[in-house]
């Protein structure tokens, strides 16, 4: 499962042309590798971004003629993605060279042998100034399966003329949005809470906030420990608070950005893609807000915010493995990452990339996103991440039916026998 983000980070123009560019790339998908003797072509399958073609044209002017990186874009929904990926990687696919994967899904598919181990140089260039979270959630078995392309976080989002500065704590955030509500003011506390894996986001940034463990440090055992249910607790009293917006627990990324904008909101807790959009739905609303770190649980413990973002992995089956890992390395490159992040909104994950001028008015954030990208939340790093997503978003929804340690016992349950899955079925 996806940043949940991703598919949604760009304003509504961006959109209609990224779904353009998808009717008219995606019917080369079934194209071949260039197996005939002639120049290699490397096929990229990587989710629909609409400025990755230029990318892309830029890496196949720096391999002068040596191969060929073809775009094939992938499905818009992050499900569909890997259900593609997963057939056609088990059927034995050789015609797919360079994959972009979810940050949740590189140890589901490295435990399959579905994709290469990057080792050597290629290894050595990829670890070199890439920030430490984005880089775990590249590996499996302490070896490297992955090339973090770009990562991202959630921030907060806040009325300056409504609240006078940023709530350190979730309790904090609620008690100000009563205040609001009590003087007939926009109050309501924007996030998501559906049953989807935007819920399990929420969750697991309160339960690494709260300093709690799902899994064992190996991933190989349920915990549910005391600090995970402090986080229920904190998700029941949020839910139960009267600050939320009626639509929370069905509520997905797009329609609380809309909300935000529609003035109802006093906070939101949303990805990066909501400050462009809402720079040009509402310019002046935008004068009005600013953005800080996610609050914590406790006042004097920072919160650690859940990471997303794509790495780039090399398919077991490609025929042109060399030429693979080489154009993966340039399309994550610190110019590239700087331009995606510049053209596309994807953060990067090469820590230098944040002090280049460019980022500043493209991000004028990027501090604080640098800020919780250097204490981050990583989802459980398991291959059986796809299947423990699930049950955890079923148990979890609706927020409001919480019973905090009733509820870590039937999570603790439903995630050791998702454990077992190994997760490699579509």
């Amino acid at each position: 499962m996806t940043d949940p983000a991703r598919r949604r980070r760009r304003p509504a123009a961006r959109v209609a042309a990224a779904a353009a560019t998808l009717t008219l790339v995606a019917p080369l998908a079934a194209c071949g590798s260039g197996g005939d003797g002639g120049t290699p072509t490397i096929n990229l399958y990587y989710p629909p971004e609409q400025n990755l073609q230029k990318v892309v044209d830029d890496c196949n002017t720096q391999a002068q003629g040596r191969y060929r990186i073809a775009y094939r874009v992938l499905p818009r929904q992050a499900d569909d993605q890997r259900v593609q990926l997963v057939r056609r990687l088990a059927a034995g696919d050789t015609g797919m060279d360079v994959l972009g994967l979810d940050v949740t899904w590189t140890q589901e598919f490295a435990s399959a042998d579905w994709i290469r181990e990057w080792t050597g140089p290629d290894r050595a260039e990829v670890e070199e100034g890439t920030l430490a979270g984005p880089l775990d959630t590249a590996r499996y078995q302490d070896k490297l399966y992955g090339a973090p392309k770009n990562t991202n976080v959630q921030l907060l989002w806040y009325r300056t003329d409504l609240v006078p500065e940023a709530p350190k704590t979730w309790d904090d955030m609620i008690r100000q949005a009563q205040d609001l509500k009590a003087q007939g003011k926009p109050y309501q506390v924007l996030t998501m809470g559906a049953q989807y894996e935007g819920l399990v986001v929420l969750y697991n940034t309160l339960a690494e906030s709260a300093g709690g463990r799902i899994l064992s440090d190996d991933g190989k055992q349920a915990v549910m420990d005391a600090g995970t249910v402090t986080a229920l607790d904190q998700l029941r009293r949020f839910a139960t608070s009267g600050v939320t917006s009626p639509s929370f627990s069905n509520a997905t990324e797009d329609p609380v950005r809309l909300e935000f904008q529609s003035g109802n909101g006093a906070f939101q807790v949303n990805w990066p893609f909501v400050y462009p959009a809402l720079q040009e739905a509402d310019p002046e609303l935008a004068k009005k807000v600013k953005w800080a770190r996610i609050p914590g649980i406790d006042a004097d413990t920072p919160s650690k915010v859940t990471i997303g973002g794509v790495n780039l992995a090399v398919s077991a089956y490609s025929r042109h493995p060399a030429e693979s890992f080489e154009a993966a390395k340039c399309l994550r490159n610190a110019e590239n990452q700087k331009f995606s992040a510049v053209n596309d909104g994807v953060p990067p994950t090469i820590e230098r990339v944040y002090d280049d001028p460019e980022m500043t008015e493209a991000y004028p954030m990027k501090e604080t996103i640098l800020e919780e990208l250097k204490e981050p939340a990583t989802r459980p790093l398991t291959p059986a991440y796809q299947s423990i997503s699930t049950v955890m978003s079923a148990i979890l929804s609706p927020p409001s039916a919480i019973r905090p340690e009733r509820t870590a016992d039937e999570l603790r349950d439903a995630i050791a026998d998702a454990l077992e899955s190994k997760g490699v079925l579509p």
